[in-house]
């Protein structure tokens, strides 16, 4: 189900009160959607189908695309129309942007503190039930890349996997020839498995899993080609440059989407 229906329903249900008793049915207002802290912007197009579902004859206009960065006071979004529809939508609006804007700030962060490196910084599946697509989304207006969608989309052999204890080369060549093209990453916890896994034919990445900054560059110094490196857990915007330094490819970030601070937004009827 569409989030943004299912958002609706849980504050609109059968009808904003307030609105349907203390504005006029023919009431007109413009007003607007402003950040009230300096952000990168994520959900404006989100705002829109808000608004479309409301009322599609309310004319919305954005001002800052995602990716925008911002400024305190600064108008986000400008909204004309009938009054209520303008305040019914106002806390699912606010919502919306409020956490996707978070999501893309923290994201921003993140890939300023690696600049120069080379290294991309990824999210992962950490998400919030039901906004996974949304919160990716934000992920990439702040300047990061997105891993795998689900576990239909790429191959991440984990510790779990590896306690079943499968034929790893003969599963690799098996995917292969269903899937050709897809990411196979298989995860690492010792540099002993490293050296194992940089010997296998087809794969695509490995995962580095809580290691120090030594010994990231120890597993790194193990290279083959066409083998990149994840660095992944203990991961913050204290530590990330360092791990950036060891020459990895890639450093994933959990807290991305799991635990962004929402930004301070507002929206105002500017006359009405």
């Amino acid at each position: 189900m569409d989030p943004v229906d299912i958002a609706l329903a849980e504050d609109v249900g059968s009808g904003d009160l307030t609105s349907l008793f203390f504005i006029q049915e023919t009431r007109v207002s413009k007003g607007r959607i402003f950040a009230k802290e300096a952000c990168v912007i994520a959900g404006v197009e989100i705002v829109r189908r808000i608004y479309r579902k409301l009322d599609p004859r309310l004319e919305l206009l954005i001002l800052r695309p995602d990716g925008s960065a911002v400024n305190p006071g600064e108008t986000v979004i400008e909204l004309t129309g009938f009054t209520r529809t303008i305040l019914t939508g106002e806390r699912v609006a606010l919502n919306f942007i409020q956490r996707l804007s978070g999501v893309a700030t923290l994201t921003a962060q993140f890939v300023e503190a690696v600049h120069g490196t080379g290294v991309t910084i990824l999210d992962t599946r950490k998400t919030t039930p039901g906004l996974r697509a949304l919160e990716k989304a934000a992920v990439r207006a702040g300047g990061g890349q997105n891993h795998r969608m689900g576990l239909y989309d790429g191959v991440m052999v984990k510790d779990n996997h590896l306690l079943a204890q499968p034929e790893l080369q003969e599963a690799i060549r098996s995917i292969r020839r269903i899937h050709p093209k897809i990411l196979i990453e298989v995860e690492a916890d010792s540099i002993d498995q490293v050296r194992d896994f940089v010997n296998l034919d087809g794969i695509d990445v490995i995962l580095l899993d809580n290691m120090s900054p030594d010994r990231l560059r120890a597993c790194v110094s193990l290279r083959k080609s066409g083998v990149k490196f994840e660095a992944s857990g203990g991961v913050s915007r204290a530590t990330v440059r360092q791990i950036a330094e060891t020459g990895v490819d890639f450093i994933s970030v959990g807290q991305l989407t799991h635990s962004a601070r929402a930004i301070d937004f507002s929206l105002e009827l500017l006359h009405a």
